[in-house]
Order: C-alpha cells, then sequence, then structure tokens
C-alpha cells in the first residue's frame, strides 16, 4: 500500500508538471459551452417552430449530448500520461522507481480518474448555467428548466463518464505504447466502431453498437439525443456495468503487455 501511495504521488506530480494537461483541460471547457448551448438551442428551435405544446429542457441534458464530441479532449490527455513516457523513454525511470506494473498502472489510474470526474462536473456546471441563460431568451421560447435534483445527477454523470472512459483510455495506451495507435483504437471504440455498425441497420449489429462505450455512457446518462433517435433501450444501470467492463477489459489488457513487454 505505501507502494502504492508513492506511486500516486508521482502521477499526480507528472501530471500537473506538464502544459499538455493545463491545454487539454482547458480545451474540454471551451468545447463544453459552446457544443451544448448550440446542441440546446437546435433542440429549443426545433420545439418552438413544430408548436409542441407542454415541451420542457432540462439545462444539463445539451451538456449530456455534448459529451460525445467533448469526450476526445480528455481521452488526449489520459492518452500521454501514458503514451508521452514511452516516446520519451521515460517509462523506464517510472519502471524503476515502481517495478510492479500493476501498482504503476493502477497509480496512474487512481490519479486520471478524479482529475476527469472534476473536470467533467466544472465544465458540465458551467455550460448548464450558460444553456439556461442562453435558452431563457424570449427567441427560444423560454422552455429551458434547471431542476436541481436532475441537473446535479446529470453532471456526475458526466464525471463519471469521463473518468471510466480515461481509465480505458490509459488501459488502452499501455498497451498500444504509442499515442497514434491510442487514439486510433480508442477512437474507433468510442465512435468509429459503434456508428458503422449502428450504419449497417442490422438488428444484431445494432444490438453490439448499444453496448460500446459511448453509447454505454449515454444510456449511463440518460441521454436521448444520441444519434438514435430515442433512448438507450436498456437502463442506466446496466450503461454503468457496460462501461465499467470495457475499462476493466482495457486495463487488463494494458497489464498484460506491460508484464511480457519490456519498456
Amino acid at each position: 500500500m505505501r507502494t502504492l501511495w508513492q506511486a500516486i504521488g508521482a502521477e499526480w506530480g507528472k501530471l500537473w508538471s506538464v502544459r499538455s494537461t493545463w491545454w487539454s483541460l482547458a480545451c474540454a471547457f471551451a468545447l463544453t459551452v459552446p457544443t451544448a448551448v448550440t446542441l440546446g438551442a437546435a433542440t429549443a428551435t426545433d420545439a418552438v417552430r413544430e408548436g409542441v405544446a407542454g415541451v420542457r429542457i432540462t439545462a444539463s441534458e445539451p451538456v449530456v449530448s455534448a459529451t460525445s464530441f467533448v469526450q476526445f479532449a480528455l481521452v488526449a490527455l489520459a492518452m500521454l500520461t501514458i503514451t508521452s513516457e514511452y516516446a520519451s523513454g521515460g517509462i523506464r525511470i517510472t519502471l524503476q522507481a515502481t517495478p510492479a506494473r500493476g501498482v504503476m498502472l493502477a497509480a496512474k489510474a487512481l490519479v486520471v480518474a478524479p482529475v476527469m470526474f472534476v473536470a467533467g462536473v466544472l465544465s458540465g456546471a458551467v455550460a448548464t448555467v450558460a444553456v439556461h441563460l442562453v435558452l431563457s431568451i424570449d427567441v427560444f421560447g423560454g422552455l429551458v428548466v434547471l431542476p436541481v435534483g436532475e441537473v446535479v445527477l446529470d453532471l456526475l454523470g458526466v464525471g463519471v463518464f469521463f473518468a471510466l472512459v480515461s481509465v480505458m483510455t490509459i488501459g488502452v495506451g499501455a498497451a498500444m505504447r504509442s499515442a497514434a495507435g491510442t487514439l486510433t483504437v480508442v477512437f474507433m471504440l468510442l465512435m468509429g466502431l459503434p456508428l458503422m455498425l449502428l450504419m449497417t441497420g442490422s438488428q444484431a449489429a445494432v444490438d453490439a453498437s448499444m453496448r460500446m462505450p459511448m453509447f454505454a455512457g449515454l444510456a449511463f446518462m440518460g441521454s436521448t439525443d444520441n444519434m438514435t433517435g430515442g433512448p438507450i433501450p436498456y437502463s442506466a444501470g446496466e450503461g454503468l456495468v457496460w462501461l465499467l467492463a470495457w475499462a476493466a477489459v482495457a486495463v487488463a489488457a494494458g497489464h498484460a503487455v506491460l508484464r511480457r513487454r519490456d519498456a
């Protein structure tokens, strides 16, 4: 346990000592607000145009939908926590300080996941306020509402989603060892492959797509604006289970590669 805490301290210091961390977090914030406002404005405009009565837009709903796009800014940060060490040769120093591969990987995950959780909650909160302010303008029909309980649950869900996707990325990074390879694999898992399966129209392919990380996350967060035309056909709890499973498989794969191959 002492070795793990020492490794966590070292990883925490490394995370905040490079400018890429700050730039990635800044990009996440910068992307979340306009993306959420744009999605919210589009939804409100459609509702006003169609004259649908009784429609209410929770200010945090567009923030949840925006995660499909914003996630890649935080994926880049999670990826760099391990792939940059392979690129620079710093992984040798890391493994000399923490020879146990599992401890090293756990330390990275335990540092990155809370940072991503907080980043998701804070950026989501700022975006929720922005959505509420913009959609409160008369031209958008005054359809926006801000129920505190629902908003808090949505923001916590966003934070958990970003944390688990980041842990999955670290696992893929440990297995791939290169930034290009990691980014390609994670993009395919999060968006490329799910959308390709969805477009086939085959029920088996669609069912498989729904269980991949992005749609599992949207199900967990309760999003209905998810490119499927309606809610994901299973519960939020099942969505969380699928997310946890993907993260666990990725970390297990990364750990297996670390144990077999030298730095």
